[in-house]
């Protein structure tokens, strides 16, 4: 299991990825064949490591959840767990649409399907910041202190 500290630093690479992101999805950046490349080439990160960090949680941190004697700490986790389906679900159906087949043709469509993907990341993230960690903690699964 890794530690509170690791996952906000997964958090936080997420985060700096997606602010990386921003600041080149515009049309008039992206008609730039080098910020194209760049940008799907962030996008191809963001996912990987999306779907690495959904799964280091699916292994190391709800099975101890799923199975606590607090019923509240178990409905959070399966909260979290049913909220991982459509997030995943869109990611993969966003990945192949626009990601598969490495074209560099990206379209004001692409730019909202990817805003929109960034918009769903970042919800994920302040839940699991303001309603997982903190429960966590207090349960003591975790010793580490709230940043």
């Amino acid at each position: 299991m890794k530690s509170l500290s690791g996952y906000r630093e997964r958090h936080a690479e997420l985060l700096q990825t997606i602010d990386d992101l921003q600041s080149i999805l515009t049309m008039e950046q992206l008609r730039i064949r080098p910020n194209a490349k760049t940008a799907y080439q962030l996008l191809c990160d963001l996912a990987d490591k999306v779907k690495q960090h959904l799964a280091e949680e699916d292994k190391g941190l709800y099975p101890t959840l799923l199975i606590h004697e607090d019923p509240k700490v178990k409905s959070i986790a399966w909260g979290f767990i049913s909220g991982e389906k459509p997030l995943r679900k869109t990611f993969d159906d966003y990945h192949k649409k626009w990601l598969k087949n490495c074209d560099f043709n990206f379209t004001e469509d692409f730019v909202r399907e990817t805003r929109e993907i960034f918009d769903m990341l970042v919800y994920r993230i302040e839940r699991e910041e303001q309603v997982l960690f903190p429960k966590l903690v207090e349960i003591g699964l975790f010793e580490e202190a709230r940043a």
